[in-house]
């Protein structure tokens, strides 16, 4: 199969334990536009209806909504609506990638002018809000990356190992649950497993950025149903100066294909979440989310 088109179905709903008075929100609801997908449809649809939305794009190209509230409200809905095509993308030859060490080499400074993809790449080389830099994660990953090793081929190792150690556990983890806790429980959700990945990469110098996203929620037949349908999904993306950025999901031990659709992408979670925003009021509350990625 070349291409798969789907029908996603995103909504959220906040109840408020007091009045909210004024509110903005920030949104990653469409689908980023790249080579392997293509949104054909979409429809967004806010209760109440927003004093101001402004649609833009963010500081790494992801679509943007910002939604503005300036009525009392006790309760907001929002739900997107999208039809999108995913296509195959062409299979990487990981052998042939060059060895980690040069990978690293070639995203540090130097006198020599340098080629606008790597300089793009270099932001995702550092420290982010849910990404620290520790020795832990280079010596967690020690045993992917053996001097000289192509740098696809221990990408795909960590992806294995990360898999094979940790136990996906949706009460283990909070968004804010420190790595170091995460790897020394190894428990967790798609998100801490992403977030694992990205530390021992960039903790190595290497760059490698976050990706939001979706997965099909019925698996076609025979196949087995992969961790984390029926809500966002979370995966990451390694820069090879060969290649380019190559994806992997830690979460199933698979290179994202037809069942995986991108929404956005950043240095972590903190730079792509759905819905976050502020507000004046609100008291105590939960958002409750729910998705449904159906094949059409």
């Amino acid at each position: 199969m070349k291409r798969a088109r789907y029908h996603v179905l995103h909504e959220t709903t906040y109840q408020y334990s007091s009045t909210v008075s004024l509110a903005q929100q920030l949104a990653h609801l469409w689908p980023r536009p790249c080579a392997w997908q293509v949104c054909r449809e979409q429809a967004l649809v806010i209760d109440p209806v927003p004093a101001q939305r402004i649609d833009e794009f963010d500081v790494f190209g992801n679509p943007l909504t910002r939604l503005a509230f300036e009525r009392p409200h006790d309760a907001l809905e929002v739900a997107a609506q999208l039809t999108v095509d995913v296509l195959a993308r062409a299979p990487r030859d990981f052998a042939s990638s060059p060895p980690w060490e040069a990978a690293r080499a070639a995203l540090c400074y130097n006198s020599a002018p340098v080629d606008p993809d790597l300089l793009k790449a270099c932001r995702f080389r550092f420290e982010s809000p849910y990404v620290r830099l520790k020795k832990n994660f280079v010596a967690f990953s020690d045993d992917c990356f053996p001097l000289g090793r192509p740098l696809l081929e221990g990408a795909q190792a960590l992806m294995e190992k990360i898999f094979e150690e940790f136990t996906f556990d949706d009460t283990a983890t909070q968004v804010a649950t420190p790595l170091l806790d995460v790897l020394e429980r190894r428990r967790g959700v798609c998100q801490d497993f992403a977030h694992l990945m990205l530390a021992c990469l960039r903790s190595r110098g290497l760059a490698a950025r976050y990706v939001s996203g979706y997965l099909l929620t019925q698996p076609p037949p025979g196949q087995p149903r992969l961790i984390g349908a029926d809500a966002s999904h979370a995966w990451l993306a390694v820069f090879c100066p060969v290649n380019g950025w190559v994806d992997f999901d830690p979460t199933n031990n698979v290179q994202p294909g037809l069942e995986h659709i991108t929404l956005a992408w950043g240095r972590d979670f903190s730079d792509v979440s759905p819905l976050r925003g502020v507000i004046l009021g609100g008291g105590q509350h939960d958002p409750e989310v729910q998705v449904t990625v159906t094949p059409l």
